[in-house]
């Protein structure tokens, strides 16, 4: 029988703003425009990250991209989870100048060759961008179709030569209580950890991002690097990258360790296994009225099911 607990990480309705409320707000917020037509070839990275105005232009389009239609960027970037900036859906936009991403470095540790701390420009040097546009579902029922800028996670973490005894890939968000609001309360334990199986971490479908929209990734949506896995519910798509450890263990994940009865850790997108408080089976766009079915695996079932083969689903969840 499960016996639920409710602890200070638990959040209530009222915790959470109504998407009629939010939308209404949102309307009298001025909004954030698309002005500025191109990145100039040549531009540094450094340079492409000071602005959100830049834009990435002429991007191969990916082969694994939907062609559903697009949520509106103005929801995109204004109705986040990113406990760091507030656990409102609207307090990440409104905090996000808390957020320092320059300087910004990324450790790399553990089982593998090239251990090392990086700079942003270096991590990202030699990788191949492109659009993929990809569904996001979160747990709480709501999903997003977002065009996301991005490289594949198994090219850059070849570069450090993982060895044979990294069966996991573990990150970690950027810990700055002094600047980041959100982490000054007990909500989970920081920084924010997430993790991935190996097969996982290098399947072609996982990729970390750096823009969404043709443009520089908001500090709202996890600038300046962040995970997308588009099978899985979003909080598994950890923001603000700071640290890659190869490890040979499962590694702690912060929700999974919160509430390990609601957030299990491979959290794929399963219409079949209930969250204690709600079910998962339908799911609201953002910017539709009508509830949609929830697909298996948020639809990308073809890609990724065999990665799964064998095991219970409703164990490992």
């Amino acid at each position: 029988m499960l016996i639920k607990h409710k602890g200070p990480h638990i959040l209530t309705a009222a915790d959470v703003t109504p998407e009629s409320i939010y939308r209404e707000r949102r309307r009298l917020m001025a909004a954030t425009g698309l002005a500025g037509i191109g990145l100039l070839a040549g531009s540094s990275v450094r340079t492409l990250f000071a602005s959100e105005k830049k834009r990435y232009a002429g991007l191969p389009p990916s082969r694994f991209s939907t062609d559903e239609a697009q949520t509106d960027w103005d929801d995109a970037t204004h109705y986040n989870n990113f406990y760091e900036l507030g656990t409102s859906k609207s307090a990440p936009a409104r905090h996000a100048d808390e957020l320092i991403t320059d300087p910004w470095r990324i450790t790399v540790e553990g089982h593998c060759e090239k251990p090392g701390q990086y700079t942003l420009e270096d991590f990202l040097k030699g990788q191949d961008l492109e659009e993929r546009i990809y569904r996001l579902r979160c747990v709480e029922g709501w999903s997003m179709v977002i065009p996301w800028v991005g490289f594949s996670l198994a090219k850059a973490l070849q570069r450090y030569q993982p060895t044979s005894k990294a069966k996991y890939v573990a990150f970690e968000s950027l810990y700055d209580p002094k600047h980041l609001s959100g982490q000054r309360r007990k909500v989970l334990e920081w920084p924010y950890r997430e993790g991935l199986r190996m097969d996982e971490a290098m399947h072609p479908l996982t990729i970390l991002a750096v823009g969404l929209y043709g443009r520089t990734l908001p500090n709202q949506n996890g600038a300046p690097l962040r995970l997308v896995v588009p099978w899985k519910y979003g909080f598994k798509s950890i923001k603000s990258i700071v640290r890659i450890r190869f490890v040979e263990q499962q590694p702690p994940t912060s929700w999974n360790t919160a509430a390990p009865d609601e957030y299990g850790f491979y959290s794929n997108v399963n219409p079949n296994v209930p969250h204690p408080r709600w079910s998962q089976r339908r799911e609201r766009r953002i910017g539709e009225f009508r509830k949609r079915k929830t697909l298996m695996f948020n639809g990308y079932a073809e890609q990724v099911a065999s990665l799964y083969a064998g095991m219970d689903l409703k164990k490992y969840f």
